[in-house]
């Protein structure tokens, strides 16, 4: 019996230990694995739908993966179950944003709808 509850406890605390990860830590991992051509972990952080949309263009803009990317999150905001996130990389000249939803719990970056207003 004291095993079952000892192995019960071990089950448990392996499976909260997965990182709840910000927005801004999302987006920086997305940006970082667009960049890298590392298709397996944006699919991880992205919706579906845009995964479909980044994957089908990440080729033409892949770097090498030693290049430094130097990521900074230039301001961010949360409401609800949306987060948005402008930001600066070392292969782009202006600021970009992604728009972030929470799926399952998780920080996703999904598409900005033609028109969309951005939060900020």
């Amino acid at each position: 019996m004291k095993r079952i509850l000892l192995y019960s406890v071990i089950i448990a605390l392996v499976a909260c230990n997965e990182k709840q990860m910000t927005h801004t830590e999302t987006a920086k991992i997305v940006a970082e694995s667009f960049y890298n051509n590392d298709t397996a972990t944006l699919e991880k952080h992205t919706t579906t739908e845009s995964y479909a949309i980044l994957s089908s263009l990440q080729d033409l803009f892949a770097e090498d993966k030693n290049s430094e990317i130097n990521f900074e999150v230039i301001e961010d905001t949360i409401d609800g179950d949306v987060a948005w996130v402008r930001y600066s990389t070392s292969f782009e000249e202006k600021p970009s944003v992604f728009k972030l939803v929470k799926e399952d719990g998780q920080w996703k970056v999904t598409e900005q709808k033609p028109r969309e207003k951005v939060a900020f």
